[in-house]
């Protein structure tokens, strides 16, 4: 495993950290809480030592996950935990809420949750239209001085955003989606954190599992399953992006011996603008590929011949944009018509 260490922590973090979205269940079609618990602690056995996660995935599910997780591992010292705040949930619909009030609400059910006194990394979730970003920035910066908090970071901020919050409260880290097939961020917003030390935790390193080698075009994505919604799930652009991963695995067995879960783990890593890169698991035996990630590196000819695969399979290729969650009074507006 690879260690760095990251702006605003005095220790060093795995360059691999473990992303909880789909262990909390929601919109992932359900979780198995005993098998999500083995698998935060098989990734801390991995040598894991960064666990992100948010309030809203699971609705409050995967926080608790975390906490019992660490409970039961213990060495709470050992691990950094990120977590996020900002977004709001009624039933199932969830919009953004980056107020102060919100924000201080949130502390105290996410600490409650996850059973610690203080929290790693504090990220906004997503920006808030109807909230100031120095509203929001300076509620962040409140609970650092208070040391609630050890370090403030935002996600799914662009760069003008980003500028905007720095002038309210420092800004440690950024968390932007960003994988092989999801680049826009790379024109601006990482050489920019780059070039001012602010450290990242990219996510979507798999691509939803796209990367991950094991879609097919039969696969079934069942109940509230967030690739349902997800248009490189949706044909004809699905059949272009399982060309590219096909390619792609092709590519990495006969020049290194891997397959594309580890290239595209390898490639994201490689990139000089990644600190640590999110790898999403649902069952313990999904980490088994950690192992292979270590110890090789993509070179110029290399990334180069990755890049022409991917622009050649993907004619139409598209963003993570659908992800995005509603503003409160849109989410209120779909609420009433509902």
């Amino acid at each position: 495993m690879e260690y760095v260490t990251m702006n605003g922590l005095q220790r060093d973090v795995s360059r691999i950290g473990l992303g909880t979205w789909s262990i909390g269940g929601f919109m992932w079609g359900g979780t198995d809480e005993q098998t999500a618990i083995q698998t935060i602690i098989k990734a801390l056995e991995h040598g894991i030592t960064l666990l992100d996660t948010a309030p809203v995935y699971g609705l409050g599910g995967a926080e608790e996950l975390v906490g019992r997780a660490l409970q039961q591992y213990g060495k709470r010292q050992d691990v950094m935990i990120a977590t996020k705040v900002g977004l709001e949930w009624h039933g199932e619909q969830v919009f953004r809420n980056s107020s102060r009030t919100r924000i201080m609400q949130e502390i105290a059910d996410s600490l409650r949750r996850l059973k610690t006194d203080y929290i790693d990394i504090y990220q906004v979730h997503w920006p808030d239209p109807l909230v100031p970003i120095e509203e929001t920035a300076a509620a962040l910066n409140q609970l650092y001085k208070q040391g609630k908090i050890r370090a403030i970071g935002v996600s799914n901020y662009s760069l003008e955003q980003v500028n905007l919050f720095r002038q309210a409260a420092p800004l440690h880290t950024a968390q932007p989606p960003y994988n092989l097939f999801e680049r826009n961020v790379e024109k601006d917003l990482l050489p920019y954190c780059h070039s001012q030390g602010i450290s990242t935790l990219t996510y979507g390193s798999l691509c939803r599992g796209l990367l991950s080698g094991k879609m097919t075009p039969n696969s079934q994505f069942n109940g509230d399953d967030v690739r349902k919604l997800d248009p490189k799930f949706q044909q004809p652009r699905y059949a272009q992006y399982l060309k590219a991963v096909e390619r792609l695995d092709r590519f990495a067995q006969e020049n290194f011996g891997k397959h594309v879960l580890e290239l595209a783990m390898r490639w994201t890593l490689d990139q000089p603008f990644v600190t640590v890169a999110l790898w999403g698991a649902r069952r313990p035996e999904q980490l088994a590929p950690v192992s292979a990630i270590d110890g090789w590196k993509l070179d110029g000819a290399t990334l180069k011949a990755i890049d022409e695969i991917v622009r050649d399979a993907i004619t139409d290729p598209v963003g993570p944009e659908f992800m995005a969650p509603p503003a409160r009074h849109r989410a209120v507006d779909q609420s009433s018509a509902a």
